[in-house]
């Protein structure tokens, strides 16, 4: 399949050695490869990543979980379990800037794969370990997935309803937050092999990102000693500020500041709200938070979600409609910003995929590759790369190797 060239982009030059799987890791790798990076992805022969598997939907028999953060990659497989794979990732790693795993903490170092015998081969090498406690700690060799770290790093705990049970969020977040920052680390270690020329080991662990993400949460229980609790859409510190229901379709109002507060009374035509000391400053309406939202639930469901709409952002109150995926993808300002993208793909045809969020003046990240088949690259990159004849490769194959 022909690709589109390569433009030259930040990372363009720079090899990155993909043996993680699921999201966490595949994310990190497919910010790096929407920057320029080539990105490698390692995978066992016949089956592949996990979320391969993870639908339905399927589409051209991939899974849209697996499609939705594996592009711009190239995938071979190897068998990590067989002696002359390992040899196989060594001589890769030796050619690489960047060596990225998410396996169980002293894995890859039963298989000799760990940062202290890769260095030794290529001392530029910088090693990022996505793990779910990290590489130390009372709960270093637990299993974990994202459900579960967001249930021990506290996010599962103020999420739900105020009087309802714990609810996990919607998306995986837990591991989209330890991507995104996972390729930051990398980034940065990039820019510090250029000062020092020296790698360098990055343990990522799903539990100490997503406390770090708990943000404000955090801090009111480490600042003053303040348990968190669950608040639907409401918002613990601010009020109004959470979802309503209207006419015919909820709307989310964020009524975040006095001046926001004062146009949202006023676009409702509920003036006399301004006089009234329960609800004079931002403190004083989430004191009496359940005298005011009544009241502003009751107002609300008297028009469309549209017409407040009209009214609301008129008065420049932040606000907007909770849409579903259909909504969203057809909403004018995603259609704008270029966030559906399409790339043939080979099974498929012409994929949609969720575009690139961030927009860069000169070096505009790109999607150049589709999301690829297991092992669709195997021979390509044994040649490319390691300059492997195809007797060599017919061997691996025989062995099973590859």
């Amino acid at each position: 399949m022909t690709q589109n060239p390569e433009p030259e982009l930040p990372l363009t030059g720079i090899r990155v050695l993909d043996l993680s799987r699921i999201l966490a890791g595949p994310t990190c790798t497919m910010l790096l490869g929407d920057l320029g990076a080539e990105v490698i992805k390692v995978e066992r022969p016949g089956a592949g990543d996990d979320t391969r598997t993870w639908g339905p939907p399927f589409a051209g028999g991939e899974a849209a979980y697996y499609l939705c953060c594996n592009r711009n990659k190239k995938s071979i497989t190897i068998d990590l379990k067989h002696r002359k794979g390992v040899e196989l990732i060594k001589e890769l790693a030796k050619t690489s800037d960047v060596f990225i795993e998410n396996f169980t903490p002293g894995l890859m170092k039963g298989f000799g794969l760990d940062y202290d015998t890769l260095k030794e081969i290529n001392p530029r090498l910088i090693y990022c370990s996505i793990t779910a406690y990290g590489q130390d700690g009372p709960y270093r060799d637990r299993p974990g997935y994202d459900m579960v770290l967001s249930a021990v790093g506290g996010l599962m705990y103020i999420t739900g309803e105020q009087d309802g049970d714990p609810c996990k969020v919607g998306v995986a977040i837990t591991d989209v937050l330890t991507g995104v920052h996972a390729s930051g680390a990398i980034m940065a270690s990039l820019i510090w092999r250029g000062k020092s020329g020296k790698g360098q080991y990055i343990d990522c662990s799903l539990l100490d990102i997503q406390a770090s993400g708990l943000a404000n949460i955090a801090s009111n229980y480490l600042v003053a000693g303040k348990e968190a609790q669950r608040w639907g859409t409401a918002h613990e510190s601010i009020a109004p500020y959470q979802v309503f229901k209207t006419k015919d379709h909820p709307i989310a109002i964020a009524a975040a500041n006095q001046k926001l507060w004062i146009n949202f009374a006023k676009a409702l035509d509920r003036e006399e709200w301004l006089s009234d000391p329960c609800f004079e400053s931002n403190p004083d309406r989430v004191k009496n938070r359940k005298v005011l939202i009544p009241l502003v639930a009751e107002r609300m469901l008297e028009k469309t979600c549209d017409e407040w709409m009209e009214l609301l952002l008129e008065a420049s109150v932040p606000c907007g409609p909770v849409n579903n995926m259909e909504r969203l993808f057809n909403d004018p300002q995603m259609i704008h910003r270029n966030m559906i993208a399409e790339v043939p793909h080979p099974t498929i045809g012409n994929l949609k995929l969720c575009g690139i969020p961030i927009k860069y003046s000169d070096t505009p990240a790109t999607i150049r590759r589709h999301p690829p088949l297991v092992g669709e690259h195997t021979e390509e990159i044994l040649m490319d790369v390691l300059g492997y004849d195809s007797e060599r490769i017919d061997e691996l194959k025989r062995d099973g190797v590859i």
